[in-house]
């Protein structure tokens, strides 16, 4: 089967139904990562039911517990290659949505893709930790999410600086995740947010467990955080 076949079987369960001109988009979006992959490691997921299950229905799955409302600021903190922000903005075009990553090589697939797509968003090469404390970017996003690989404590002080006040930040997670938000426990109401849900699926088709873990951001976060990345490191919260 093709990926867009795979896709629709994969989510025909979900909240959302795509369209058939979002199934080629993704087919297309799947086409580029295989093809950028090989000169930029990308993913090391390239099977087309590995691509459509594991990074865009794992994606899509947010739609299954939260909305967004219309033209809802979000910020992709750590995107990589486009997931879960790029998904979200697949489905929600009207959104207006930051790719924030690390490495700027990545956005030289990131800009193509997204004019391939149609679509736009703000591409930033640089650190979380950093761009957290500018006031341009500091407390003005609906929703921040990430699927970094960072322990929460740790993500948390990335991705929660960038939060509005009764805004949320969304990480995916694996599903065995109940020891990581409990020693996180601490940092998230440092850093002025409150644990909402966490949000616990099966991936279809074998997929395999996952978690959304939904912060609400409750209190400013203080103005010394983010710290630097050698501080976030050296003495996580």
């Amino acid at each position: 089967m093709e990926l867009k076949e795979i896709l629709a079987l994969a989510v025909q369960d979900y909240t959302i139904k795509l369209t058939e001109q979002q199934l080629e988009q993704f087919d297309l979006y799947d086409r580029l990562l295989v093809e950028w992959n090989r000169k930029i490691n990308l993913t090391a997921i390239t099977d087309p039911q590995g691509v459509a299950v594991k990074h865009f229905a794992d994606s899509l799955a947010f739609f299954n517990y939260m909305e967004l409302p219309e033209g809802a600021k979000v910020i992709d903190i750590g995107t990589g290659a486009g997931f879960p922000g790029v998904v979200l903005k697949i489905v929600r075009p009207d959104i207006k949505l930051t790719l924030l990553d690390s490495l700027n090589k990545r956005f030289l697939f990131l800009r193509e893709l997204l004019s391939q797509l149609g679509l736009e968003a703000t591409c930033i090469a640089g650190r979380a930790e950093e761009y957290g404390q500018k006031m341009t970017e500091r407390e003005c996003y609906d929703l921040a999410v990430s699927r970094a690989v960072a322990q929460l404590n740790t993500l948390s002080e990335y991705c929660l600086p960038y939060v509005r006040l009764s805004g949320r930040f969304v990480a995916f997670k694996g599903g065995d995740c109940g020891e990581e938000v409990t020693r996180a426990a601490k940092a998230i109401q440092t850093l002025g947010g409150k644990l909402t849900q966490v949000h616990r699926f099966e991936l279809p088709m074998n997929g395999g467990s996952r978690s959304l873990i939904e912060i609400e951001k409750v209190q400013p976060t203080p103005d010394k955080y983010p710290r630097n990345n050698g501080r976030i490191k050296a003495k996580p919260l």
